[in-house]
């Protein structure tokens, strides 16, 4: 996984399609018990609308026992929270998986150093379902 350091987001590869990276993501959150709050489809929605779009689907999912002390501490993180991945295909065919940057939000928000780890679970879920 790469990090884009003036972006606050984190860009790794998927070896699978949009889709299948999307099942992957969903079935480890749900063997993990981290709840998937929705998925957005960007790309169905903008054909919908009679545009083209590469595939992109936005997944949104957290935990609130972890989440809701961190937003309490620092309410403005509620605008980044829930987690977020984007799973997304480039021009060139290739499939990606970005986040935000847990340093950057912790940064971002003045998360306190002690629940750091609350909003750091993105990297872990993703790599799990990209093995």
């Amino acid at each position: 996984m790469d990090s884009g350091p003036d972006r606050g987001l984190v860009d790794g590869r998927s070896p699978f399609s949009v889709e299948e990276t999307l099942a992957r993501i969903e079935n480890v959150l749900r063997e993990t018990g981290v709840t998937l709050f929705c998925v957005v489809d960007h790309s169905g929605e903008a054909e919908r609308a009679g545009l083209r779009m590469a595939p992109t689907m936005l997944v949104i999912f957290g935990n609130p026992v972890a989440g809701t002390p961190v937003m309490v501490a620092a309410p403005s993180v509620a605008i980044d929270l829930p987690l977020k991945a984007l799973v997304w295909q480039d021009d060139g065919g290739r499939v990606w998986v970005s986040y935000n940057n847990p340093d950057y939000l912790r940064s971002r928000h003045g998360v306190p150093d002690d629940l750091a780890r609350n909003i750091g679970a993105a990297g872990p879920l993703i790599k799990n379902a990209l093995a």
